[in-house]
């Protein structure tokens, strides 16, 4: 990795929500930790695929021989905040038998039928997977918060659930990070018309992402109630800067590699002689 620029240290002190902080004191244009520039940047998150995808393997192959530890990544965001982006160039270099991806639209009429973490409960990630939600059991405090459709009692049972159903994936070995990215307003008003100048790019607007918009201040306000709330030591916010969509991709593969790392993973032991084996396939 010979010239390439670093992270000072794993971002995740620098980005991590904690007691006491603001939403409106971090600055969605800034690139807290490091001192690169965009083509640096680029070239350390190629410079890291392998690594991730070395850990994610571990993580698959622990769990064929009875391991039971798993990653959550919960991303969350306003429109045009980049989710997609950290899938694609973050996670792409991932083996994708361990990866398992699940983007949450508007409740179905079934799921709207009971409470809102079964949807969530049933797609939770298995021993050794990799699971990424797009939008997330979130939206239920989010939108519903903005919007009126849940009552502060109602949105106080929310929260206190979402903690216990955090708390017992932690219980049982899942390491869940949630990162929201924090793009300013001005930014995603470019990002939706960069969109509208692209006819390619047509397929990805909604005229819904315009109404919602107006509600800007009311979904920061409901963004800090959920930290605030669900910032725990066991599954803690992050937010990222994203107006840098560079700098919003090597921030979250920092996060997933710190995280992996304190998993303490290891390659299974091979459960036959080695040496044996080779001899009988060198006269096969």
């Amino acid at each position: 990795m010979a010239g390439v620029v670093e992270f000072g240290k794993f971002p995740s002190g620098t980005l991590r929500v904690d007691k006491g902080f603001k939403f409106e004191d971090v600055d969605p244009n800034a690139t807290p930790g490091y001192t690169g520039k965009k083509a640096d940047g680029e070239e350390l998150l190629a410079d890291l695929d392998g690594k991730l995808a070395e850990l994610q393997e571990k993580l698959f192959a622990e769990a064929k021989f009875g391991g039971s530890k798993r990653v959550l990544l919960i991303l969350q965001g306003m429109d045009t905040a980049g989710k997609g982006g950290i899938v694609k160039h973050v996670l792409g270099a991932m083996d994708p038998q361990g990866v398992r991806f699940k983007s949450f639209k508007a409740p179905t009429d079934e799921e709207k039928a009971y409470d809102f973490l079964w949807r969530i409960e049933k797609v939770v990630p298995a021993a050794g997977t990799m699971g990424v939600f797009d939008r997330s059991h979130y939206e239920d405090v989010l939108i519903h918060r903005v919007h009126g459709w849940a009552d502060p009692k109602e949105l106080q049972r929310r929260y206190a659930a979402i903690n216990e159903f955090e708390a017992r994936q932690t219980a049982v070995g899942t390491a869940v990070i949630k990162v929201m990215l924090n793009i300013s307003s001005d930014e995603q008003k470019n990002r939706l018309l960069a969109r509208l100048d692209k006819p390619a790019k047509h397929w990805k607007y909604s005229t819904g992402d315009l109404k919602e918009r107006a509600f800007w201040d009311d979904y920061m306000a409901a963004y800090q109630a959920a930290f605030d709330a669900t910032s725990t030591d066991g599954a803690p916010w992050y937010v990222v800067p994203a107006n840098k969509k560079w700098y919003a991709r090597i921030a979250v593969q920092q996060l997933l590699l710190e995280a992996l790392m304190a998993l303490k993973l290891e390659w299974p032991k091979a459960d036959f002689d080695v040496d044996a084996e080779r001899r009988l396939l060198e006269k096969s």
